[in-house]
């Protein structure tokens, strides 16, 4: 199996990937390597922050980089937090002060669908690959669950009838954002013919 790279430093999300592509590619932590860095995230759109990170990585390593960049888009916030969604209260990385936010910017909404988008960004030696995934949802007005990470306690996915905090790691790979991003990445790629 090739190895893969991991642009992240967020263990929650290596562990997803590394589930969903198992059998498929052999997924290493960034970490593993030497790499220690935040790598900043100046893209504008989710497919930009992931190119820049898995370029990164390659630049440094010249070995095959994965990165994904991932968020909540909110219609009632006009598609926020969005790619700003890990620094939303203006820390980067605090769930519980990003999910606060949330519930505070939504207080008398009624409208609460949203979705989770993920780009995926591949960059090796022998080209770039993006590929992108969604799952629609609504956000609860209270945590419900513990599980994920995140926004998972506050989104409902419509299919699978519970909150990203209440699902099972399988339930909830078997229709996220993440999981559809990187099936539609590996599709690519065997479409391409170079992996």
């Amino acid at each position: 199996m090739e190895k893969l790279i991991v642009a992240s430093k967020n263990k929650a999300k290596i562990a997803e990937v590394s589930a969903i592509l198992s059998g498929i590619f052999q997924v290493v932590p960034m970490s593993e390597i030497g790499i220690d860095v935040d790598i900043e995230e100046t893209g504008d759109t989710f497919e930009e922050n992931a190119l820049i990170k898995a370029r990164y990585v390659f630049e440094k390593t010249g070995l095959a980089a994965l990165s994904d960049d991932s968020g909540l888009a909110v219609d009632a916030l006009g598609g926020a937090p969005g790619v700003y969604s890990a620094r939303y209260c203006g820390r980067h990385g605090d769930d519980e002060a990003n999910n606060s936010l949330l519930l505070k910017n939504l207080e008398n909404v009624e409208n609460r669908t949203a979705r989770f988008i993920s780009a995926v960004a591949l960059v090796s030696g022998k080209g770039e690959y993006v590929a992108t995934g969604s799952v629609e949802g609504t956000i609860l007005r209270e945590a419900c669950g513990k599980g994920g990470f995140g926004y998972d306690p506050l989104f409902y996915s419509v299919e699978l009838s519970k909150s990203f905090g209440v699902a099972t790691p399988e339930e909830k790979n078997s229709v996220s954002h993440r999981a559809r991003a990187l099936n539609s990445l590996v599709a690519k790629l065997r479409d391409s013919g170079e992996f």
